[in-house]
């Protein structure tokens, strides 16, 4: 969180943050087409070769750390192509951004209980 971000442990997706974010939203939107999808499974390293990302947006895309994209710039609309390709439940993304396991993120926030 930067001192600009007005909402505890939420990250303002402003210009700045945006701008920031820019290679990783293109490599997440270049998932939206079939070449990208199959080039992205069979050499995730090559593919975000191709963009100019930060390491640490690099990072935060092989761990699959759905946060930490979005705190680097990545706008969760072009973030959720990624969890297409894996593909990761939006529930889990969900828990993951409210900072929440998904048992806890399902009861407190869609009134749901899971069984283990």
């Amino acid at each position: 969180m930067t001192s600009e971000d007005r909402i505890p442990d939420t990250p303002l997706l402003d210009r700045r943050r945006a701008n920031m974010g820019y290679a990783l939203n293109k490599m997440a939107m270049g998932l939206s087409s079939p070449e990208g999808r199959a080039a992205f499974l069979a050499d995730e390293e090559a593919y975000l070769d191709r963009f100019e990302l930060s390491d640490a947006q690099r990072a935060a895309v092989r761990a699959r750390d759905w946060r930490e994209m979005v705190r680097l710039g990545g706008n969760l609309f072009f973030i959720l192509k990624i969890s297409a390709v894996d593909p990761t439940p939006i529930r889990e993304i969900g828990a993951a951004q409210a900072g929440m396991d998904l048992p806890e993120f399902l009861k407190t926030r869609l009134g749901k209980v899971t069984n283990g």
